[in-house]
């Protein structure tokens, strides 16, 4: 039975996460152990320890999440037959498929956390879930308030049919919340996030990605990986090296990824990181699929 690797973003994390593999498995705890030295602080502390004030500011959440999802995908020792990540899982996906080192992805996360939350606090924004519209009716109300100047306000996570997630301006994601509510949805309500993800707003932090990135080998994947701003797979490293540099502006295509991952033979889908966000999105897509996690 094909399987999919599909690893979590920022939201999955608690305090606590990954200590008991570290107490109990000296694989797990080696990579945590390496992690930290590369990091230049213990990130192992924060992840058990937290509190979770510190633990969910964003320089901190990613590389959280990416190491601790990716010791966990080695403690399975299996090789996926394709691979996904959301948002900041990506990266976790494409080192697991060996695209990118555990370094060079280690590297490129902790950069990307520290930029995007300066660009926070730079360029303030916000975030929203809306829960119970058609796409189309998100996407037509957003493009309305985009009008005004200075109103950015775009879909940023399809994650499951009905359940999107739009992000940008404050004022702007507050406009499209009423009317949104207006036009019948069941559930409208603000993230607790420190900026506007995926939308035109982390232009700065892109910029200096990008030449991160540029510094770093992409190698052809050991198996196919879905990207964020397409939603379907690719195995040649130039495009998927330009996918993840655009993909801090654009929406995550999360919906249409696991209808194309079921479309390419994918029956069994496995979620590799703390929580189940992935798998009830699993369930909320698809049909006739099996469905499990590890953490």
């Amino acid at each position: 039975m094909k399987k999919a690797y599909l690893f979590p973003g920022q939201g999955s994390q608690k305090t606590g996460m990954g200590a008991d593999h570290y107490r109990f498995n000296g694989d797990f705890r080696k990579r945590c152990d390496q992690a930290n030295e590369i990091l230049g602080y213990r990130l192992t502390d924060i992840m058990f320890e937290g509190p979770d004030t510190k633990l969910t500011q964003t320089q901190y959440t990613q590389p959280a999440l990416f190491v601790h999802a990716y010791a966990l995908f080695e403690l399975l020792g299996h090789e996926p037959d394709v691979a996904a990540g959301h948002s900041l899982g990506e990266y976790t996906a494409l080192a697991a498929v060996g695209v990118l080192t555990f370094e060079d992805a280690l590297r490129a996360v902790q950069r990307r956390g520290e930029l995007m939350q300066q660009a926070g606090e730079t360029h303030p924004g916000s975030m929203a879930a809306i829960i119970g519209l058609d796409d189309e009716v998100v996407e037509n109300i957003c493009n309305e308030i985009m009008l005004e100047p200075d109103h950015i306000v775009i879909p940023a996570n399809y994650n499951t049919q009905g359940q999107l997630v739009i992000s940008g301006h404050v004022e702007a994601v507050d406009q499209a919340m009423e009317k949104l509510k207006e036009a019948g949805a069941k559930i409208v309500k603000k993230l607790p996030v420190s900026g506007a993800f995926h939308s035109p707003l982390m232009a700065s932090a892109r910029e200096q990605l990008d030449d991160i990135l540029d510094s770093m080998a992409f190698n052809k994947p050991g198996a196919g990986i879905y990207s964020n701003v397409t939603g379907s797979v690719s195995h040649d490293p130039d495009v998927i090296k330009e996918n993840l540099k655009l993909q801090m502006l654009k929406p995550v295509r999360w919906a249409q990824t696991l209808h194309n991952m079921q479309m390419d033979g994918m029956r069994h889908f496995v979620e590799v990181g703390p929580g189940n966000v992935l798998q009830g999105l699993v369930k909320r897509t698809l049909t006739d699929v099996g469905i499990s996690g590890f953490q």
